[in-house]
């Protein structure tokens, strides 16, 4: 019989999180040899290696991808059970959850709100990227949970609809769209746009737009949302941005918004979920803040 101790199986989890036996080290307040001992003594119980050596650094090999589910799974069942037995089994650790730039920028007082009050105990480590980046890391086990504002396929993912989003066309309040009624795409020949990275949902959408109006002078690119709003203040092109995101600037007269009914600019704000992760009490609870089931 195989007798992998779960300290064995937190130093790999956490290999894995950091990309580096000193990152583990630092992580669980141990020695880097004590954390190298732990990690050798588990890959020859298990028989092999989980992680391929490259200068420095730990990449999981295919049978540590096999491997990692499980052992998280492992710990987060063993720590269920210490709760029961100390408290009556309310969540405890930490949730790793990622965010898209519009959720983790705009909304995350929904997104988070009624577990934090519900379960104080438990920690939350948000990261924020674009909805690849997310899915990405989802799908490597970095994360228990994303929220993403785009579509999302892949046969290891599962989606769960969550809030409906809006996107609107803006300009600086002196561009000539500005206050016009009765836009029609001709109306956009030759205009300047500024677009989000390649991998967001916002520029995915927004490049749907763009499909249907004509050709558009010049796009320049920014990383952030809020650079953009800015850069469109500034006169500097026009942008579709979440309208959430650009309710303040609107209402103070920086930025003005565009009625633009012919083009579909409605989105879902979706939570991904890995298929072949174990949602134990924590990953729950917060699927029942939001009011959204488990699934399977």
């Amino acid at each position: 019989m195989i007798h992998v101790s779960p300290r064995q199986l937190e130093v790999f989890v956490q290999a894995v999180a950091g990309g580096s036996l000193r990152a583990a080290a630092e992580a669980l307040h141990l020695t880097q040899p004590a954390v190298s001992m732990a990690l050798a003594d588990m890959e020859r119980l298990l028989g092999g290696q989980l992680f391929d050596r490259r200068r420095g650094r730990l990449h999981l090999n295919a049978r540590g991808r096999e491997v990692l589910p499980l052992a998280q799974e492992l710990l987060e069942r063993h720590a269920e059970l210490v709760a029961v037995a100390a408290d009556g089994g309310g969540p405890h650790g930490e949730l790793r959850i990622g965010t898209s730039n519009t959720v983790g920028n705009y909304r995350v007082g929904e997104l988070l709100g009624e577990f934090v009050r519900r379960h104080p105990d438990a920690g939350v480590n948000l990261q924020v990227g674009n909805t690849g980046d997310i899915a990405q890391a989802v799908r490597e086990h970095r994360l228990d949970v994303g929220c993403v504002e785009g579509p999302v396929i892949h046969a290891e993912l599962e989606l769960l609809p969550w809030r409906e989003d809006r996107l609107q066309i803006c300009v600086a309040p002196d561009h000539l769209l500005a206050g016009r009624s009765g836009l029609e795409p001709a109306d956009f020949a030759d205009q300047r746009w500024i677009l989000r990275e390649p991998g967001s949902a916002t520029r995915s959408l927004s490049e749907q737009a763009l499909a249907r109006l004509p050709a558009p002078q010049r796009v320049l690119q920014l990383d952030q949302t809020e650079a953009i709003k800015q850069a469109v203040a500034a006169g500097l092109g026009i942008a579709c941005l979440p309208e959430v995101a650009i309710l303040d600037a609107v209402a103070a007269g920086r930025l003005c918004a565009l009625q633009t009914p012919f083009l579909q600019l409605q989105r879902t704000l979706s939570l991904l979920l890995h298929r072949g992760r174990y949602r134990g009490a924590l990953l729950r609870a917060f699927l029942q803040s939001l009011q959204l089931p488990s699934a399977g």
